[in-house]
């Protein structure tokens, strides 16, 4: 597996987090859904960097997580979960290694009805 797969280990800190169970996420979603209950979230890979050194590859990959909630408080607290989730972890899951997560950046919105909260990891893999 490469850097391509790393939304299998987004995918599983997020769902197996005690504290986003605990914020009620009715859903975690790889790139975008039609059909979901608030609060949602959903992750997508932005951006892909190879890097490619002496015995394999070092690639940069850049991972945007968006928490979808009802109200604004609520999003700023599941964004705090997430942040908390992601930032600075390592994994290794079928032999993809997270060497490292950081938050780079993020932004808030509101659409379709609801409160987003967009935080951005640059991961190296």
């Amino acid at each position: 597996m490469t850097s391509l797969s790393i939304g299998k280990i987004i995918r599983k800190l997020l769902t197996e987090s005690v504290k986003i169970k605990a914020a009620k996420v009715t859903k975690v979603f790889p790139v975008v859904t039609d059909e979901a209950k608030l609060p949602y979230i959903a992750y997508r890979r932005a951006d892909i960097e190879p890097g490619p050194f002496k015995g394999g590859n070092a690639d940069t990959v850049t991972v945007e997580v968006a928490c979808f909630t009802k109200d604004y408080e609520s999003g700023i607290e599941l964004a705090e979960i997430v942040r908390e989730v992601l930032d600075c972890q390592e994994k290794e899951i079928d032999g993809l290694k997270m060497r490292s997560c950081t938050l780079s950046g993020g932004d808030e919105r509101y659409q379709d009805d609801a409160y987003v909260q967009y935080l951005i990891f640059t991961i190296k893999a």
